[in-house]
């Protein structure tokens, strides 16, 4: 049956800043999210993918409509697999020389490099890349709002039309995204510490559950499930992805691998002189390193944390953030960890800190139980 996701945009109050023809090629999750949001401005978006059975679950989600012959695109937004990105986005500079074409793949020099190897005209070509994602893939995982908030990296040339710029910048700030202008190597190397390498770190601890005992994990908490979130990815994608991005990828790992070694040497000699100390100084640097990651919309704010026991009864959750609601309370982040064994799981509420004891005392006045401060 056809499912068709409701706009977050009345088309009839459309007030989106880019206003032209859009192809998409590729309909997986970011060709089709960004879909998605295009339509729920009104805008008419086709879309274009190698696989008829990809393309028609996009089109009925109400990503787009099927590419035509006779489309003549303002902007074309190539989204796929980075092993394909150089040659899709020759192609669509080839077909449609008057059209905008930017790719979205996650590797910024590789794609560039080819296409200037080629001796392609790439006056209309900008490279980007939005910050967004999920774990799984796939139009079935598309989300109109998955890019707000987020970066949405532009690379631009000395050669680059102000007017080329300037149509890029408005698609992502249309899909409440936050353009950032970098080189393709700084992103490279960028997203080499911040995303490919938490990949793989996620990814080598996961796999160390295989042959844990079952008795170990069932003592499961929410420090381990946030650290191996991300080992649910597709591994065919990650393959491209760091084969693109490998020397970054690898200067990265080769520090980890020594900061490793130090704290080895540490717990296999614990009584050593400073071998605490190391260690010490090893999770010091970890909450220095952490106290930098910009926070809710990208402020450098530190948020206070309360932690609420909530019975596992249908609604209770709903009930604790109706009555956040109530007190006034704006709830910056949310965690929710269930703990093993009981019908009870722990809410951890993120609130400005000269709101937390209030917050506290005003939820405690209703009944809820406040697990730590």
């Amino acid at each position: 049956m056809s499912q068709k996701r409701a706009p977050l945009v009345d088309p009839s109050k459309n007030l989106a800043r880019f206003d032209g023809h859009v192809r998409i090629v590729g309909t997986g999750l970011l060709g089709a999210s960004i879909g998605l949001a295009l339509t729920g401005d009104g805008l008419d978006v086709a879309l274009a993918d190698a696989s008829p059975s990809q393309l028609r679950l996009a089109v009925d989600y109400g990503a787009g409509r099927p590419a035509a012959e006779t489309d003549d695109p303002d902007l074309i937004i190539v989204a796929v697999p980075p092993d394909v990105t150089a040659d899709v986005i020759a192609a669509e500079l080839e077909r449609y020389p008057r059209a905008v074409v930017t790719d979205v793949a996650s590797i910024k020099s590789e794609p560039f490099i080819e296409l200037t190897r080629r001796g392609l005209d790439l006056t209309n070509y900008i490279g980007s890349h939005p910050m967004a994602g999920r774990e799984r893939g796939g139009a079935i995982s598309a989300r109109a709002d998955l890019f707000v908030g987020r970066p949405w990296v532009i690379c631009r040339d000395e050669s680059t039309p102000r007017q080329a710029l300037a149509l890029i910048e408005d698609l992502a700030l249309d899909l409440g995204a936050v353009p950032i202008e970098m080189t393709p190597d700084e992103h490279d190397d960028a997203v080499g510490l911040i995303s490919h390498v938490p990949q793989l770190v996620s990814s080598l601890l996961a796999a160390r559950l295989v042959d844990a005992p079952d008795a170990a994990l069932r003592l499961t908490g929410q420090g381990l499930r946030d650290t191996v979130r991300i080992a649910s990815s597709q591994p065919e994608l990650w393959v491209q992805i760091l084969g693109a991005n490998a020397a970054p990828v690898a200067d990265v790992l080769t520090a980890l691998r020594k900061d490793l070694d130090s704290v080895i040497d540490a717990l296999e000699h614990p009584d050593a002189r400073g071998s605490r100390r190391h260690l010490a100084d090893a999770i010091a640097a970890g909450n220095i390193g952490v106290a930098r990651l910009p926070g809710k919309h990208g402020q450098d704010q530190r948020f206070a944390q309360i932690v609420v026991m909530v019975d596992d009864r249908p609604g209770e959750l709903g009930r604790l953030l109706t009555e956040l609601g109530e007190i006034n309370v704006n709830m910056e982040d949310l965690r929710l960890e269930h703990s093993p064994g009981t019908a009870v799981g722990l809410a951890e509420i993120s609130v400005l800190p000269e709101v937390k004891q209030r917050t506290i005392e005003d939820l405690e006045a209703r009944g809820w139980r406040i697990a730590s401060v």
